[in-house]
């Protein structure tokens, strides 16, 4: 079980959203390279970052924040947002990034998806953003009309290495995981897949233990963290089965 803090970045800081609405962003840090070395210190193994003007713009926006983070950290890094073409994860990746996340691109182009995941094995994961049972696209300001498993069934052989699946009702309001519908989609198809959106507490971390999720590949913790709700510490003690 891997425990992934996320950096979600607009304007060049690190931020987190409520429901991915843009209009709602509470900034944490103005140095996300140096959040990003925190998390490294308090034992995090894999980070989690989202370029979230790049996702509405379908570019990369906040690239130079992101080539700070990954000059100031060891530890493999994960990126999504604006990764719409073959050329962008290809920079990516020589840059540094372990494995890009391709969300929109998903659902506009999967043939791309399939060739990029074929190009770079390990190092192609899908974002599926659930709203309302619906994959959410261009940094969920649209909803398509496939459901997160008709979409992630459509991958199943493509060499995805992870469906990363998030709740967008949950995202940034401390709610809790949806493990029910992260875990049915888990059990449904043979691509590993990390919980995303809305853990709040050790009840959670706890939650993710359990014999039941034991496929999840990890889940992503974002503003449980940065608020103190989450003490990251203890919750990696937890996951590693070491006392707090």
């Amino acid at each position: 079980m891997i425990l992934f803090p996320a950096i979600d970045l607009k304007d060049g800081k690190c931020v987190r959203l409520q429901q991915g609405d843009m209009a709602r962003a509470t900034i944490f840090n103005h140095d996300p390279a140096q959040q990003a070395a925190q998390f490294e210190a308090q034992g995090f193994r894999y980070l989690h970052i989202v370029d979230l003007d790049g996702a509405f713009a379908g570019q990369p926006v906040n690239a130079a924040a992101v080539e700070r983070i990954l000059e100031a950290v060891g530890m493999p890094v994960q990126l999504g947002g604006g990764i719409r073409d073959i050329a962008r994860v290809e920079d990516w990746l020589e840059k540094g990034i372990t494995r890009v996340i391709l969300g929109t691109a998903a659902v506009r182009d999967p043939a791309f998806v399939r060739q990029a995941a074929r190009r770079f094995p390990g190092r192609v994961a899908v974002g599926l953003d659930a709203k309302d049972g619906r994959v959410a696209v261009e940094g969920w300001a649209e909803t398509s009309d496939l459901t997160a498993l008709e979409l992630a069934q459509r991958f199943e052989d493509a060499g995805v290495s992870a469906i990363i699946y998030t709740d967008i009702a949950r995202d940034g309001l401390l709610k809790g995981l949806n493990l029910d519908a992260t875990i049915a989609l888990a059990d449904a198809i043979s691509i590993p897949v990390i919980a995303s959106g809305g853990l709040a507490s050790m009840d959670d971390v706890t939650a993710l233990l359990a014999p039941r999720a034991a496929k999840l590949e990890g889940a992503i913790t974002g503003r449980a963290l940065y608020d103190g709700r989450l003490d990251p510490r203890a919750a990696l003690a937890l996951v590693a089965g070491l006392p707090a």
